[in-house]
């Protein structure tokens, strides 16, 4: 058991010196283009979502506009930004 001052073992020394913060929302948005399958199979493939998770993101998105596929730094962030929409999804981070 560790102790409370024992830092977690994916603490990141850069995002906190570089100021990033771990509160930033990878969202991607509803569009009228793509199947629910396309979705599921980029989610898992880009944010390493399992089946379910994709499976619950593509109906939130759905049916509410946008769904938060992800949290984290700005750095961690952009680059699955980026890959969602090299596959054609609308994606922002907030």
């Amino acid at each position: 058991m560790r102790s409370k001052k024992e830092l977690p073992e994916k603490y990141d020394f850069e995002e906190r010196i570089s100021g990033g913060s771990a509160f930033n929302f990878l969202t991607l948005h509803n569009d009228d283009v793509h199947t629910f399958d396309y979705v599921i199979e980029t989610l898992i493939d880009v944010c390493e979502h399992d089946i379910v998770q994709a499976e619950q993101c593509a109906y939130i998105v759905h049916y509410k506009g946008k769904c938060d596929v992800k949290k984290g730094s700005i750095n961690r962030l952009q680059p699955l930004k980026r890959k969602l929409i090299d596959k054609g999804l609308l994606a922002t981070i907030e």
